[in-house]
Order: C-alpha cells, then structure tokens, then sequence
C-alpha cells in the first residue's frame, strides 16, 4: 500500500553516533535514490568459485590489507561480541495528528532511515490522541530497538510494538452502557458546578422566605416601626370605619393607618397603652392625633355606629307607659345606630323604612327561619309578623350603609342562630311547636319581673291550653294598647285583634316581645303544678299562684291593698 498512513517511520541519522555505524550495512537498508522499494533480505554472501568448497564463506573485502596477514584480500576479523544494553520500554506516545492527516506529506528521503518490515507488512495505525515532538518520538523508537548493530550475525535487531496495537486505556473513561464515555472536561465541570450554586442559592431564598413568613404569622416582624403622628386634633373630614370583633390592637391601628385617621399603626398602638376596645363601626376624623382616636373611641357610644342593646320583651314598637314616658322600640334602636351624617351627607335608616320593609319583604328576603315562615306569612302586609324574631342582646356591627331589608335580614338569621343554641329546636316538655315555645316564652316573659317565677306562668299557660281556657292576660292585651298598663280595662280590655286574649282562645299570633334565653328555658322545663291563676301583689314584683278562682280572688285582694290593682276591688 502506497497510502501516507502506512509509510514506514524513519530515523534521522543524525541522532545515532557515528562511531557505532557500520556504513556498509547503512547503505544496504537505506532507501534507493529511484524511490523503489528495497528488498527485505540479507545480501547474499560471496561464495568461492571452487566447488569443493561448501558453506559459508567469509566475505572478501577489498581495501588496504588487515591487520593479521597484512596482506590484500585478507579477511576481516568480526568486532568483538557486546552484550546489547537492557531494553525499556518506554511509554506509548501517539504521534502528532497531523502525521496521518497531511496526504501532501513528502515521503522519506533519500539516505533517512526506514524500517523495512514496516514497509513490506501493512500495519493498523493507531490515532492520534495529541500532538508530541518529532524527536521524541524517533528517540523512542530508537531505545525500543528499531535500529542496531551490536548483532553478531549481521541482523538488525527489530522489537515490534506491543501485541495489543490498541492505545493503552484512559484512567479517566467509563464503560456506560457497553460504550466509553469521556470524563466530562473542566469546562462541563465548571457548567456543572455553576447550576448546583444558583439551585442551592434559590433552595437558599426559598427556606429564608419560609422563614419569614412564618416568624411574622407568629408575630415576630411585626408592622412598621413609623411612629408618625397627626398633630390637629379637629382632623379634616369625616370617615366611618369598621373593626371586627375580637380584633387586637395592631389590628385597630392598621385599619386606622389605611383609613387615614393616624398617622401610624405604631404611633395608634402606643397610645393605646394596653386598654381595651370593641370592635364595631365607629365615625372618626381623618388625620387626627392617635391618642385623640383612642379618646373617641373609649368615651361611650358618643362616636359608635351600628351599636344597639336590645332588653328582654322589647316589641319592635315604642311604647308609652301610664307615667309619659316612652320606650323606644327595636325599629327606633335601629335607627339611632345607624342614622349618621358624615361629611354633610345623612346616612342609615329609620322607623318608616324600617316597617315598610318588614311588612312588604318576603319571608326569604327578610331571613326567616322555616319554623316561623308560615306564620310570618299569614301576617303579610303587618310589619309586627316579625316581632319576637329579633333575639334581645348587644348588637355590634349593624352596618349603616345596609338596606332596611338587609338590616333586618342580618338580625333575623343572627337571632335565629342564637335561638338553636338555646335549645328551641330541641326536644323539650312542653309539648309546643318551635315557633309556639317562642311566642309562649315571650308572654311568660312580660307577665312577671321575677325571673324565677317564669316556670311557674309557664305551668299556668300550659294548664289553661290544655283545660281549652282562655289565657287572659293583660301582658298581650298591653301589646296593642296606645299605653301600657298593668291594670288593664276600658278599650285595651275590650279590643278584637289576633293578640288579645281576653277575646281569642289559644296563643297570640306572634310573639309580644324579644325572648331571652330565661324565660325560653323555662317555657321547655316548666315547673310541674296544677295552677290555673296568679296575680303580682305588690311593687316588688311578689306572685302569688292559685289553683282556684277563689283563691286567685283573695290574691287580687292584697294586690288591691298595696295599690297595685284597682280594677275589680271591692
């Protein structure tokens, strides 16, 4: 094969001694001036004419004559024998790539060594893995025995290179998958050492933002530290603000500071000192002084909004007693709490609107509770179908800026709620439906100042539903009257509506008051006894129960001494 990868590799002469160099043997084994390839055999010895000499024979040289004979043609002695020097084979160089790659290469010239076997048997050529110095390379060779002439019989000593011609295997591959995989090299290292820092610093931010989120859900960053404050105490406009309920300190001054009363949550909260609050709506200046804020809101109901305390049997009615004085109902609460000015502007509801909701709404619009719905309904076009459908207690939150139907609505569905957890739905003794117990409780509740003789009216209400007897009771007649009065007669006494019962039989249609939870406890364990009456005998709220009407005549007897009565005295 003539293809410039398999030329035979060369020596450079100039790198052997000279004084070891036998220049016949030299010329023999140097390339042909021609080009043409040389013959890989030992030149034949010359033999003698004379047939009777066999064998070798000794080369005749010619020149000037030997040392022995002293004679011309004499032959020469061979050099005396050396034991060649210790071989080390030295560690496999690949050659420079571009030995193999450059075709235009010029092919070994004339007089430079080269290695006839390599020439005469084509040879598997390793590649090149990096380039390295011709010089080193012919060094090499040299030592590994590619050229000598310590040999006694005239023979180059050759050395092949190792039986394996594959390139001795990289400490730094890998076998995946049945193939060699490179190590990955310093620039896919440092790729790879650059991804594993920004994961670890994400991971880094990721567990720190956790941190603090969860350090200030626990209260440890709290708000901002501003301590800003508002110096004119007058302010500059008005503003209604809502607090929840059960809201702490931080959380009124954060409402305040986005409302724009105080300057600061801080400066809110240090002005606070610790004291108490409630929550609700309250109507404020912008821009004020916290400690001014904190005197508005602890100074009473003065700057509170949609506040309202509700007496057990209030009506929805107000109500004018024999002494002038008028009670004022739960419309006119509603409408003191939520009837404001704000800025010039009137805001809220009142009385009127209030009873036309009530009396126009339907039963879904306004929140009624399914127990009470078909009764509400017989009422339809009355705004009392919803009395005794307002539970008694402190109302917080009536929102000002709420319809008359949606006020109504919230107080309805919060009162029912109330009535469950007092157990209205809940078995109980007194054989009555839910809605019935409510109205029951609300009679009870308005007949007595004592609150433990309500099991015992209870009882009586109870007996004279089941005896098929008339109720009776100036309590239900007073529901309807223009004044209220413990002593009841004239017209009160002898009025045709659904709530007198002196004149129906049964229950009044609706409740005639708000029902506390005492006296609805006491309608569902009502005490057990035969009474048919009783009577309050004096001022101090003192009843006396019967279970005649004699004996219920004497007990009006001493009502009548102390005054109490004077309707139907002797």
């Amino acid at each position: 094969m003539t293809d410039d990868r398999h030329r035979p590799r060369r020596h450079d002469l100039s790198d052997q001694p000279t004084e070891q160099l036998d220049l016949e043997r030299l010329r023999y084994f140097t390339q042909p001036a021609d080009g043409k390839p040389t013959t890989r055999h030992r030149r034949r010895r010359e033999t003698s004419t004379d047939p009777t000499i066999t064998g070798p024979q000794p080369r005749v040289e010619s020149g000037p004559p030997g040392p022995a004979t002293g004679t011309w043609g004499a032959p020469t002695p061979p050099p005396p024998r050396r034991r060649p020097p210790e071989r080390v084979m030295p560690a496999y160089v690949p050659p420079p790539a571009e030995q193999f790659q450059d075709r235009d290469r010029p092919g070994p010239r004339a007089g430079d060594y080269e290695d006839p076997r390599r020439r005469a048997v084509p040879h598997r050529v390793r590649p090149a893995a990096e380039a390295a110095a011709t010089d080193v390379i012919e060094d090499e060779r040299t030592h590994a025995g590619y050229a000598t002439d310590d040999d006694a019989e005239g023979y180059l000593a050759l050395e092949d290179t190792p039986t394996d011609s594959r390139p001795p295997r990289d400490r730094r591959t890998r076998r995946r998958g049945g193939a060699r995989q490179p190590r990955p090299n310093g620039r896919t290292i440092m790729r790879r050492r650059i991804v594993l820092g920004v994961a670890l610093a994400c991971m880094l931010v990721l567990v720190v933002g956790v941190a603090v989120v969860g350090l200030r859900a626990v209260g440890v960053f709290g708000p901002s530290v501003d301590t800003t404050d508002y110096t004119n105490a007058a302010g500059t406009a008005d503003v209604v603000v809502d607090i929840p309920q059960d809201s702490t300190l931080m959380d009124f001054g954060v409402i305040l500071e986005s409302n724009d009363v105080v300057g600061s949550v801080q400066a809110f909260v240090d002005a606070a000192d610790g004291q108490p609050i409630s929550g609700g709506f309250y109507k404020l200046r912008t821009q004020i002084p916290a400690a001014t804020a904190v005197e508005m809101m602890t100074d009473g109901n003065a700057n509170r909004v949609g506040r309202m305390v509700v007496p057990e049997g209030l009506q929805l009615d107000n109500k004018e007693g024999v002494d002038g004085k008028i009670t004022p109902g739960i419309f006119q609460m509603i409408e003191n709490a939520t009837s404001i000015t704000v800025n010039g502007q009137q805001i809220g509801t009142d009385v009127a609107a209030l009873e036309t909701a009530a009396a126009d709404s339907t039963p879904e619009q306004l929140g009624v509770p399914e127990w009470a719905r078909s009764a509400v309904e017989n009422l339809d076009g009355d705004h009392r179908r919803i009395e005794g459908l307002i539970a008694p207690g402190t109302w917080e939150s009536i929102d000002p800026d709420h319809s008359p139907t949606q006020i109504l609505h919230d107080l309805i569905v919060a009162s029912a709620a109330r009535f469950e957890e007092w157990g209205l739905l809940a078995p109980n003794d007194s054989g009555l439906t839910p809605y019935e117990t409510l109205v029951t409780a609300s009679v009870v509740e308005r007949e007595v100042a004592n609150p433990g003789d309500y099991a015992k009216v209870a009882r009586v209400i109870l007996n004279r539903l089941d005896e098929g007897q008339r109720l009776e009771m100036d309590s239900t007649t007073n529901y309807t009257a223009d004044v209220t009065n413990i002593d009841v007669y004239g017209e009160a006494y002898r009025a045709d509506n659904e709530w007198n019962t002196y004149r129906i039989e049964g229950l009044p249609a609706t409740p005639i008051g708000a029902v506390g939870e005492r006296a609805l406890t006491a309608v569902e364990n009502p005490t057990p006894g035969d009474w048919l009456y009783f009577v309050t005998i004096d001022r101090d709220g003192t009843t006396l129960f019967a279970e005649t009407f004699e004996e219920h005549t004497q007990n009006r007897e001493r009502a009548c001494e102390n005054e109490l009565l004077s309707t139907g005295c002797s």
